[in-house]
């Protein structure tokens, strides 16, 4: 039941955090009622078509690589989540078009959760049209039609749209969630989000 409480969630499906970050929204959804109202986010807008490998993406800092994979696999393991080690990143502009078109259907969630999947665990390139048209078909969207959104770019103003909204408060990195004027940036404990919406 929607008890008039919204959260806003900057997010992006190539960021791994958000990926983790879903489990505690989810939670905060089911067990407070809140709305979650998703803002797709530009983390790495530059990237080409093709991907690129991060060790590319974090030139001169392979270490940060390896253990930033070794946290993130460990806190997957924690909260349950199946993750891969990848070496590679995709651009997410389609997938977030494609996201704004699902949640028009009534079923963003399941949509978002099955891009996450698709790259943080069968590392396909979320970037290509006929991936994401395979991922649409999977959640129960006609693949011609998510062909058709993607061709003709007929959400591309949506995403512009939450783009601009990250700007305008400032946004730089995700998962961000702003209540009220608040706001709970990255991966932590459930009680952090909780008191984000002073339910302590």
């Amino acid at each position: 039941m929607h008890n008039g409480t919204t959260v806003e969630v900057f997010f992006d499906y190539i960021c791994p955090w958000c990926y983790l970050g879903a489990v505690r929204t989810e939670r905060l959804r089911k067990e407070f009622g809140v709305e979650l109202l998703m803002r797709v986010f530009p983390l790495h807008p530059d990237t080409p078509e093709e991907g690129m490998e991060l060790s590319e993406l974090f030139a001169g800092r392979e270490e940060y690589i390896e253990a930033m994979q070794t946290k993130l696999l460990l806190v997957a393991a924690t909260e349950g989540l199946p993750l891969t080690k990848r070496t590679r990143t995709y651009n997410s502009r389609r997938a977030q078009e494609l996201g704004k078109w699902a949640e028009s259907q009534g079923i963003g969630t399941m949509y978002h959760q099955a891009v996450y999947r698709a790259f943080f665990v069968e590392g396909r390139n979320i970037g290509l049209v006929e991936e994401l048209a395979a991922i649409a078909t999977s959640v129960g969207l006609p693949a011609a039609e998510a062909r058709l959104v993607l061709e003709t770019g007929s959400f591309s103003s949506v995403v512009d749209a939450d783009w601009q909204r990250a700007r305008e408060l400032r946004i730089t990195s995700v998962p961000t969630h702003v209540y009220e004027g608040k706001r709970l940036s990255g991966f932590g404990p459930y009680d952090d989000f909780v008191r984000l919406i002073g339910k302590e």
